[in-house]
C-alpha cells in the first residue's frame, strides 16, 4: 500500500458494523462473529471481512464491548507531549502492543508531567473508563508526581525509578552505556568522550552512569561529559568543543541525531571517522545505517518495551495493590563503520 494510501484511510471517517457487513454482503451477526473471534463464520470468509475492515478503517467501539461486557476495553496512556524520536517510538510501541492485544488506546499528552497534571489525566481516564493506564515518563523530575497514584485504573511506567508504588518498565540504559564505551575501550582507545543528553532525562543520566563505570572499571581517565539537548544542532556544538583537542579519539554520544552532529563536526575540522575519531551513537534510529559511515550505536528494542508494559498492566488488573515486578529491556550494541582502534 503506498503511503498516500494508508494516509488516506487513517483520515476516512471509521466505519460501523453496517456498513462492514453491507460491502461484504453479509449480516451484522456475521461481522460480529469475527470480531470476537466467534465460531460459525467460514476462513475465508472471516479473512475477507478482516481486509475489508481494515479498508474501511473500523474500530471496535470500546464503549459498547464494556458494556457488554462490565470490563473496560481500552488501556489508558499519558505521555510528554513530545516530538523526540525515543518516546514518541516508545509511544508507538505501546500502542501497537494494546492493540493487538485487543485494546483500544486512548493518549493523553502533557506539556509537564506534575502531580496535578497527573491527576487531571488520570481522572479523566477513570471516566472512560479504562482498564489499566501507562505512564511514558522520561523526566527525572516527574518521579515524585507518580508516587500516591490511586490504585484503581491500575498503573505502569516506562522510564520511571524502580522505588515506586507502582510497576516501571525500561530499557537497561547503563548496561548499554557501559557497554557502548568497553567496545571503545577494547579498540584500544585511551578514553572516551561522552555528549550527555539533558541532565533531568533518566535516560540521559543513566548513560552517564554507565559510561562512566565503564571508564572506573578499565582504569581509565573521566572526562567530564558535554551536554547536549538531544538535537544534532547540540551534537554539533559539542563536537566542534572537544574535537580541537586531537588526543580526542573517541566519543559516545547519547542519542544517534547527536552523534550525527559530531559526525559533522569531525568533518568540518579535517577528523577523519573511523581513521582518526570513533564515535558511537544511541537509538539505532531508521537513518543511523545510512550516516556517513554508518554508525556504530545501541539498538532500543521500542516494540518489546510497549509489549513489556503493557504485560506488567495486564498483570496488575485484578490486582491493583500488587505491583507485578518490574521489567528491563536489555538495549543491543550495533557495530557499524564508524569504530575503529585509535591512530597510531
Amino acid at each position: 500500500m503506498t503511503t498516500e494510501g494508508a494516509e488516506s484511510r487513517r483520515l476516512q471517517p471509521a466505519a460501523g458494523i453496517a456498513e462492514v457487513a453491507r460491502v461484504a454482503g453479509v449480516s451484522n451477526m456475521t461481522v460480529s462473529r469475527v470480531i470476537n473471534d466467534q465460531p460459525g463464520v467460514g476462513a475465508r470468509t472471516r479473512a475477507r471481512i478482516r481486509v475489508i475492515m481494515e479498508e474501511l478503517n473500523y474500530r471496535p467501539n470500546s464503549t459498547a464491548r464494556a458494556l457488554k461486557t462490565g470490563r473496560p476495553t481500552s488501556i489508558g496512556i499519558i505521555c510528554l507531549a513530545t516530538t523526540l524520536y525515543g518516546p514518541a517510538v516508545t509511544l508507538f510501541g505501546v500502542e501497537q502492543a494494546a492493540r493487538a492485544a485487543g485494546f483500544s488506546a486512548n493518549v493523553i499528552s502533557l506539556n509537564a508531567i506534575t502531580k496535578v497534571t497527573l491527576e487531571q489525566a488520570t481522572a479523566q481516564l477513570r471516566q472512560l473508563p479504562v482498564a489499566a493506564t501507562i505512564i511514558i515518563s522520561p523526566l527525572s523530575s516527574s518521579a515524585e508526581s507518580l508516587r500516591d497514584l490511586p490504585d484503581e485504573p491500575p498503573t505502569v511506567a516506562i522510564w520511571a525509578p524502580s522505588d515506586l508504588d507502582v510497576s516501571v518498565a525500561a530499557v537497561d540504559h547503563e548496561h548499554a552505556a557501559a557497554a557502548a564505551t568497553q567496545h571503545l575501550v577494547s579498540l584500544g582507545h585511551e578514553t572516551v568522550w561522552h555528549v550527555s543528553g539533558p541532565l533531568g532525562w533518566t535516560g540521559a543520566e543513566h548513560r552517564v552512569a554507565g559510561w562512566r563505570r565503564a571508564l572506573e572499571q578499565a582504569d581509565r581517565p573521566v572526562p567530564e561529559p558535554v551536554e547536549g539537548d538531544w538535537t544534532a544542532r547540540s551534537g554539533f556544538e559539542a563536537g566542534l568543543a572537544i574535537l580541537r583537542d586531537r588526543a580526542v579519539t573517541a566519543v559516545f554520544a547519547a542519542n544517534d541525531q547527536m552523534a550525527l552532529g559530531v559526525l559533522r563536526a569531525a568533518r568540518v575540522l579535517g577528523r577523519r571517522v573511523p581513521e582518526d575519531l570513533s564515535v558511537v551513537g544511541y537509538d539505532d534510529g531508521p537513518d543511523s545505517a545510512y550516516y556517513s559511515p554508518p554508525l556504530t550505536t545501541i539498538r532500543q528494542d521500542f516494540t518489546l518495551l510497549g509489549e513489556r508494559a503493557l504485560q506488567l498492566a495486564l498483570a496488575r488488573i485484578g490486582h491493583p495493590a500488587r505491583p507485578a515486578p518490574d521489567t528491563l529491556v536489555e538495549p543491543e550494541l550495533v557495530i557499524r563503520e564508524s569504530t575503529a582502534p585509535p591512530p597510531r
